[in-house]
Parts: structure tokens; sequence; C-alpha cells
């Protein structure tokens, strides 16, 4: 682009921003412990595997739902990069339904896909889908707004990291929840605040 007085003007470089999501590792659920139930023992191996991951990438600060399970699944890699973990109560798990609501394991899938497929519904005492992006994606993005050119880990849930995803690109729905692992981890690059790319980095 050329400016009046005829001298080339490149304009401002994006600033680039990395966020790596991260999904907790395994869980046994308990009634009423949605909050407080932590990792499986094989959930602890794996968040060693996950300190792994992300300990050569430089990570500048690290971030977390409320929930101990995500929470556990950071602290290998926090731990080792000398860093606490903040929480942010906003990107808790999506609440599916009030404690008193029985949804029978093998009903579970098709309870989710309702959700998906109908972004105002929810079961009673839940959120719905819309409700649930729009606190976890403000949240999401206050951390892209205040954190600029820096690298940071997220732990997340399926739920919440697919709805967040989903904001920015409507092909992250229930087919890509259903395709993800506990533990998982994608990697987000950011040019100033538009998502450029999302790469799977958890090994299947």
């Amino acid at each position: 682009m050329l400016r009046p007085n005829g001298k080339i003007h490149r304009g401002v470089a994006p600033i680039q921003t990395v966020i790596f999501m991260v999904r907790h590792a395994e869980s046994q659920y308990i009634p009423g412990q949605e909050k407080a139930r932590g990792i499986s023992e094989k959930g602890r191996q794996d968040a060693v595997k996950v300190k792994d991951l992300l300990l050569p990438e430089g990570i500048d600060a690290f971030f977390s739902s409320p929930y101990q399970r995500a929470v556990q699944t950071l602290e290998p890699a926090a731990r080792a990069a000398g860093k606490e973990i903040a929480i942010i109560d906003e990107l808790r798990e999506r609440t599916l339904a009030a404690d008193h609501v029985q949804i029978p394991s093998e009903q579970f899938a098709d309870f989710k896909k309702r959700l998906y497929n109908d972004f105002r519904h929810a079961f009673p005492g839940g959120e719905s889908s819309e409700e649930a992006q729009r606190r976890g994606t403000e949240a999401f993005m206050q951390l892209l707004r205040r954190h600029p050119g820096k690298k940071l880990a997220l732990g997340t849930h399926g739920d919440i990291m697919t709805l967040i995803l989903n904001s920015f690109d409507p092909k992250f729905g229930y087919a890509f929840w259903r395709s993800t692992s506990m533990p998982d981890v994608y990697k987000l690059v950011f040019e100033d605040r538009a998502l450029k790319a999302v790469t799977r980095c958890w090994p299947d």
C-alpha cells in the first residue's frame, strides 16, 4: 500500500497469542461432587504427560476452571514452570442439570446432542449452550485482551471448551465434543483477536 508521499506503508504486524486449551484428565463421576471430584490414578499419570507436552512451549501463565479435575490436570505443568494457576470461575463446566435430575448413562450422549442441536434448550436446573457459551467466551476473550503476545495454558472441560471454540467457528459442535479425550490438548493461535489455527496436540 502506498502512502500519499509515495512511500510503501507496510502496516502493523498482528500480535500473535497462543492459548493451549487442556481438557481435564480422567475423573470418576461422583453425584453431587461436580466441583470437588479430582482425577484418577490414570489421570495423574496423564497430567505428567500434559506437563511434558506444555513445558517446552514456555507457557507465560496458567489459568483454570475452579473444578478440581481441571486444576489437578494442570498442576504438574504449572509447578514445573514455577507458576501459579489462576482460577476463573466463569470457565467452569456447563451445568447439565440440577443434582436431583437423573440422566441415565446410556442416554447421556443423546441428552448432550439435544443441547448442541438447540442452543436455547436447557434441562431443569441446567444451562443451555447459549448461556454457557456466553459466560465462557466472555471470560476467554478477557484473557485474550489482557495477555496479548503471550502463551497461556487453560484448564478446561469438554463442553465449555467446545462451546468457546464454536463461538469462533460453528464446525466445533456435538461431533467435536464426542471426539475429544480425557485429557486432550488443543493449541489455538490468534492474530490479534482473530482465531487463525486450531491444532490438536494430544497423541492418540
